[in-house]
């Protein structure tokens, strides 16, 4: 009989695709199945030919990009010279996680599956894609696809003789067992500090420990936000960077809601423990210390201030004492409960935490090994780079229906360091930006960069200033020249010189608001010979919400009125040139 194995491969940016895979993963152990949930990266990408059964599980980001954990993976499996026979044992199925409002809505999974079929792979099913805009989010798609995904598996691989379905009812064992040290044991020297390679160059895995310079706040004080301009010594630590690279930070939680989840779950913070697998093969995370505190674990790892997912209250249902809230945590749960958990969770944007001090019975009855299945880890924020090794950071604030002020957990931190009060370090490593500069120094760039999303430009901009380069064209927008024009001084000095042009708009600065696409409009002569004639290169960078179409619509309307070209045509040319990497975008939500 034919081994009953399956692998789960996953590819996430925000950790949906990863959640995803973790249940697939747990719907595999009920039916008897060997099953790995591993990255895209972190797995072996020869091995795939000897591979019987895959599912895939895969994030889109930004403008149609593969998520990070999956890059090298990505580019192994589009080279040439694969032959097209290479998959022909391989029966697989794709999961894509999309957002319909991007132009490139799962354009990753619906790549991926394509390029699957072409090497020989057999698909049980068409491939899936998860929507976040539904009313119901991507569950509307997975939960009807996993069920016919189970039959099309168990059709090829039957249960075993004498075995069943382990029912849902069932709590299955956790990933890793957690062992507590006897209460007197010493910490070992160094044990909650992994020790730094000398020279190896930072990365996840080995961030290096920044030491804060500075952290000052660029709006005025009566300015709704709170933006910093904050700088890092990263001098002697093999960490190189250009125009267009991010800083990836790990942040953490705050001592106050440490202590608060500690006292919740009647955990001792001080105490010392060490995690064992459950099942032999699986790796221990990663950049967690052996031994280690239970404060450490939560203020470094587990992520207690995120918006928990469905899988969270699952899990959360089984060590439920209390009758009325064992119900509630099932029906948060349960496909019928999405639109009551999206009103509880999301649109308030509730935390782990908070959800937790709502159901006080089931919380205090969690058992200690089940924190790394509950709790996802702390994922690290990226930001892009505004030179040496600044980033432009707004702190998130917002309001929603709960009293509390929500706070961006990475940006809160941030803010709270002071440099000046003593030696701050954080948690960083560099990895390379989206976008790319032109090499060649005759040509112009437009940088459109509204908000803090002028921060890759103006290292961007410094870079090609001390090149002598002069072709430098900037859109800038904020609210109000007063309070929040970033930078203003560095841009003024510039324009002064001759190395650069600059548009600004500032959109409550009068009656009718005006954005930096009103702007592109107005230069929309120059803005076509720059394209035109002169072959500029276009950047956009910030928010992901209405500004990056409300851009493209402006540029194609300069092609329009400039270029006499048709509406479809702008379309097209303005994709042409994004495929040639001559426009290229940033965008975050």
């Amino acid at each position: 009989m034919a081994e009953r194995k399956v692998l789960v491969l996953f590819g996430s940016q925000t950790g949906t695709a990863e959640d995803t895979a973790e249940r697939i993963g747990r719907e595999a152990k009920r039916r008897h199945f060997q099953c790995r949930v591993e990255a895209l990266d972190s797995y072996d990408v020869a091995n795939l030919i000897n591979e019987p059964l895959v599912v895939f599980v895969c994030a889109t980001t930004g403008q149609g990009d593969p998520p990070d954990n999956m890059k090298a993976f990505w580019r192994f499996l589009f080279r040439k010279n694969l032959p097209p026979s290479s998959l022909c044992q391989l029966d697989y199925a794709v999961l894509g996680l999309g957002d319909s409002s991007y132009p490139k809505f799962n354009f990753v999974a619906k790549k991926l599956h394509k390029r699957l079929l072409q090497l020989g792979g057999s698909p049980l099913l068409p491939v899936a894609l998860g929507d976040d805009q539904h009313d119901l989010g991507p569950d509307a798609v997975i939960d009807p696809w996993l069920l016919a995904l189970w039959d099309k598996i168990l059709a090829l691989y039957p249960l075993p003789p004498g075995l069943e379905i382990i029912s849902p009812d069932i709590c299955l064992p956790p990933k890793y067992t957690l062992h507590y040290l006897a209460e007197d044991s010493p910490c070992p020297a160094g044990a909650l500090q992994a020790p730094a390679a000398p020279r190896a160059v930072p990365c996840q895995q080995r961030p290096l420990a920044a030491r804060m310079v500075a952290n000052r706040r660029l709006t005025a004080e009566a300015h709704f936000q709170d933006v910093r301009l904050i700088e890092f010594d990263i001098a002697g630590s093999a960490i190189t960077f250009s125009a267009g690279d991010v800083v990836m930070i790990q942040p953490q939680n705050c001592p106050e809601d440490v202590q608060q989840f500690c006292q919740l779950l009647r955990l001792q913070p001080d105490r010392l423990f060490v995690l064992k697998p459950t099942e032999p093969g699986t790796a221990l995370p990663a950049l967690l210390p052996q031994p280690c505190t239970i404060r450490h674990l939560v203020t470094h790892y587990l992520d207690i201030s995120c918006v928990p997912r469905r899988s969270f209250f699952h899990l959360l249902s089984f060590f439920s004492t209390n009758h009325l809230e064992r119900e509630k945590l099932q029906e948060f749960s349960s496909a019928q409960g999405q639109e009551e958990l999206y009103s509880y969770c999301n649109r308030p944007r509730r935390t782990t935490l908070e959800a937790l001090w709502d159901f006080p019975h089931t919380t205090c009855a969690i058992p200690p090994d089940y924190l790394l299945d509950l709790i996802p880890r702390i994922r690290p924020r990226a930001f892009s780079i505004a030179s040496s090794l600044l980033i432009l950071m707004a702190v998130v604030q917002y309001k929603t229906r709960l009293s509390k002020p929500r706070r961006g957990l990475c940006s809160t931190w941030l803010a709270s360091l002071n440099p000046e009060q003593g030696e701050v370090r954080v948690p960083l490593w560099v990895k390379k930006g989206g976008m790319k500069f032109p090499a060649d120094p005759d040509s112009p760039v437009i940088m459109i960069g509204p908000g803090t999303g002028v921060a890759p430009f103006r290292a961007a901009i410094q870079e090609r200033v001390a090149q002598g380069k002069r072709g430098n064209y900037l859109f800038f927008g904020c609210r109000q020249r007063a309070k929040d024009f970033y930078c203003q001084e560095d841009w003024e000095e510039l324009v002064a010189k001759g190395f650069l042009t600059l548009f600004t708009a500032f959109s409550r600065d009068q009656e009718e608001k005006v954005y930096v696409q009103h702007r592109i409009r107005e230069n929309c002569r120059l803005v076509w010979e720059l394209l035109s004639c002169s072959s500029a290169h276009l950047y956009l960078a910030g928010n992901a919400k209405q500004m990056p179409g409300a851009v493209a619509e402006a540029l194609q309307w300069v092609l329009q009125v400039e270029g006499g070209l048709s509406a479809s045509q702008a379309e097209e040319h303005l994709a042409a040139l994004e495929r040639s990497q001559r426009f290229q975008s940033e965008t975050w939500s």
